[in-house]
């Protein structure tokens, strides 16, 4: 039965023909952008739509800024949220004053949103009611928990997902209650299932939630987070709502996917190259997507673009706050003629297993590869000759030292090295004919760098250069310089 539940969801995300698609979108707002939400309502929102042209959409929604930090832990500094204190909590009063502070937040946020005393009222009555309905399911896990027949451990993906729909929930309804006063027939569309006692699977959750949606005259506003019976943080942790906004798009055979960030997708980090000299990308593919989600600058999930791409649903990347500019379109098609449309560098450790005896030998790459695994050391690139394999992987120092541990007990006899470095890409549509590692070479020597390595896997989408940690942003600037700023191209205004 499962499998034949999985082929038939499998027929349903093919892509569908051309007559068969809706004329709306999907379209994703991340959580910097639901900061600015009245901001928002000028431009990608309402801006100068009237009547008709105000729907055909659907907005899927990520917390505001900050709040799904203060709900599981920062992202960034590691800083305990309500989860990280609830699941190592000696005492009630560290995870219950996370929660109210999160509250607080919450409604200091209503707050400065509403002008109308109504709606801020019910946006706070929202929060309360799904703040506390949180406290008290945590105060009867614990207590539960109290029991030798209960484990807190077997509950804690649970918790987790019910604590980051809060986020997702508040700037939803919040979103909601503003386009009602504006005029807009808005509907909240709440995939959190609170208080549900079904378990549907993603796609029944979504198919439940769209049923009765009528596109050309509502204007629904949808969480990020979707509660199902697969758990989509266990999978994709902090990924989940572009999860949730892809498997939109796909099943209601959406014209266009659109993601809204703060910025343009260009041709490098403006911050590093400067703002005048970085392009708009303007169009490219999923093939060039996968390689900077490898690279760290994820223009959507990796499992996102699979899902869209599946589906043949063409994405764009906008810029939230600059309506009236396409963006970059990301389609399956490959490239008119070639060119470079990106340079990045992420920092990486290369870790290195030598071992003399290892040429002719089998299982040395099988056996790196299953502790890197179990560890959950992400790859980011290998090489290998007949007695050494490297792979540079992005993972903590901690993570990495077990790996080593591990791999010493295997192979006594092997020497490991590791070090840290960067891994600077060169990446486009189609680099064919371009000589990108030639002059790659030539422009990091000009520019006074001794890389550690270079390849490219012959698919001529991407060419990697390895270089000292301390020379990775000069790298970026020699191989932006080379392959873009000497290119005739027109810069854009705003990057970020």
């Amino acid at each position: 039965m499962k499998h034949e539940n999985e082929t038939k969801r499998g027929a349903q995300m093919r892509a569908a023909p051309e007559e068969k698609r809706g004329n709306h979108t999907v379209e994703k707002i991340g959580g910097t952008s639901m900061s600015r939400a009245r901001e928002l309502l000028d431009t990608i929102l309402i801006g100068n739509r009237k009547e008709a042209d105000l729907y055909e959409r659907v907005f899927v929604v990520s917390a505001f800024g900050g709040i799904t930090d203060k709900l599981l832990e920062h992202k960034k500094s590691g800083e305990p949220g309500v989860y990280a204190l609830f699941a190592h909590a000696d005492n009630d009063h560290g995870w219950m004053d996370a929660l109210s502070n999160v509250s607080r937040a919450m409604l200091e946020i209503n707050a400065e949103l509403f002008d109308d005393a109504g709606d801020r009222n019910a946006a706070d009555d929202f929060v309360r009611e799904r703040i506390e309905g949180a406290r008290g399911c945590l105060i009867d896990l614990q207590r539960l928990c109290s029991y030798g027949h209960f484990q807190l451990v077997e509950h804690m993906h649970t918790i987790r997902e019910m604590l980051s729909a809060l986020g997702e929930a508040h700037s939803a309804n919040n979103l909601t209650l503003l386009l009602r006063r504006r005029g807009v027939n808005a509907r909240f569309i709440d995939l959190t299932g609170w208080r549900d006692e079904t378990q549907p699977d993603l796609h029944e959750r979504i198919e439940r939630a769209f049923a009765d949606v009528e596109f050309a005259r509502e204007l629904p506003i949808v969480t990020g987070y979707t509660q199902c019976r697969e758990g989509l943080m266990r999978e994709f942790d902090r990924g989940y709502s572009e999860v949730t906004f892809a498997t939109i798009a796909a099943l209601t055979a959406a014209r266009e996917a659109i993601i809204h960030k703060e910025f343009h997708l260009s041709s490098a980090d403006p911050r590093l190259v400067g703002t005048d000299n970085v392009r708009k990308i303007g169009r490219t593919n999923y093939d060039v997507a996968d390689q900077l989600s490898n690279m760290g600058m994820e223009a959507i999930h990796p499992n996102a673009a699979k899902t869209l791409r599946q589906a043949g649903v063409p994405l764009r990347v906008a810029n939230a706050f600059e309506p009236h500019d396409p963006g970059t379109l990301i389609d399956a098609e490959p490239a008119t003629e070639p060119g470079v449309e990106m340079v990045t560098g992420l920092p990486i450790t290369s870790f290195e297993l030598f071992e003399q005896d290892m040429v002719g030998v089998k299982g040395y790459d099988a056996a790196i590869l299953e502790v890197l695994t179990r560890h959950r050391v992400r790859i980011v690139s290998k090489t290998s000759n007949a007695n050494s394999i490297v792979h540079h992987v992005e993972a903590p120092l901690k993570a990495i030292r077990r790996v080593e541990r591990d791999l010493k007990e295997r192979y006594p006899s092997a020497r490991i090295t590791t070090r840290r470095a960067s891994i600077v890409s060169v990446i486009g549509r189609e680099l064919k004919g371009l000589g990108v590692m030639l002059k790659g070479l030539q422009a990091l020597d000009k520019a006074g760098i001794e890389p550690i390595s270079s390849h490219e896997t012959g698919r001529c989408v991407d060419v990697q250069f390895v270089v000292r940690s301390e020379d990775c942003d000069k790298a970026v600037k020699a191989l932006h310089s080379t392959f873009i700023e000497s290119q005739e191209a027109t810069p854009i205004k705003k990057a970020a």
